[in-house]
């Protein structure tokens, strides 16, 4: 058999990374963290376990990376769904039902993201994902009118992490509705603004169990092909054993 290309061993290992995020999101929303090994992502993902620390220096930074994937991909469909928004207000609004909504229907995970924040030996790692999440947050609040970006997109940031904790702190949550309510009196926005918790919520902001659509995985023309193929290291040489990565079981 020949070679494979490199433009063809590339969308395997893009795949192969999607794979592994969408399944983090997955495995962690069910079982939470600590029962959750990388071992678990990489079985679910159907990639090599070696492979994981390939892309990822260790669990929580994949757990991070896939979060603040489905953060920013949950904040663009809503910012960008018909009709489409360009009056500063709506997109705010929009903004923070958007990441509201995550800490009301995914608690498990959600929760398990802002503690991983908490954690001193990891903490906030910077990342493709959280970088775009940041743009389109600061570009909402440029269109919102701000004339200090860089002053009021953190306050932003700040103001709906705040929000997230609260809803989810164990024992004494805050309801999602006030929490909002306090954010949009703030921003000075109307409450009819967005998708109020009274109104029936448009397509693409409701609890979707099915989170494909945030990871581009693909759709194989050969699966039986492209799982064996899946089975690679990084530089397109057959795995024979897997080669397991006893570090890749650890939690």
């Amino acid at each position: 058999m020949s070679p494979r290309s490199a433009s063809v061993n590339e969308e395997l290992r893009r795949r192969s990374k999607e794979r592994l995020l969408q399944a983090a999101v997955e495995l962690v929303g069910e079982r939470g963290y600590e029962a959750t090994t990388l071992g678990d992502i990489a079985d679910r993902a159907g990639s090599a376990r070696g492979l994981v620390s390939y892309y990822f220096p260790g669990k929580r930074q994949l757990v991070q990376s896939a979060v603040h994937r489905l953060m920013h991909r949950t904040l663009e469909e809503a910012l960008e769904r018909e009709p489409r928004a360009s009056e500063g207000c709506e997109r705010l609004a929009r903004a923070i039902d958007a990441i509201l909504g995550l800490a009301r229907d995914r608690p498990v995970l959600m929760r398990q993201h802002m503690a991983g924040l908490l954690q001193a030996e990891v903490g906030f790692v910077p990342c493709p994902e959280q970088r775009r999440l940041a743009e389109l947050l600061r570009d909402t609040m440029a269109r919102h009118g701000s004339q200090d970006v860089d002053r009021d997109y953190p306050m932003l940031r700040a103001q709906l992490m705040g929000a997230v904790f609260a809803a989810l702190v164990p024992g004494v949550p805050m309801p999602v509705p006030e929490l909002r309510a306090e954010l949009f009196e703030h921003y000075r926005l109307d409450w009819k603004l967005g998708v109020p918790p009274d109104a029936e919520a448009p397509g693409g902001t409701t609890c979707d169990p099915d989170l494909s659509r945030f990871f581009e995985t693909g759709a194989p023309e050969q699966p039986d092909r492209t799982a064996r193929l899946d089975r690679t290291d990084p530089a397109g040489e057959t795995d024979p054993a897997d080669r397991t990565d006893p570090a890749a079981q650890s939690k």
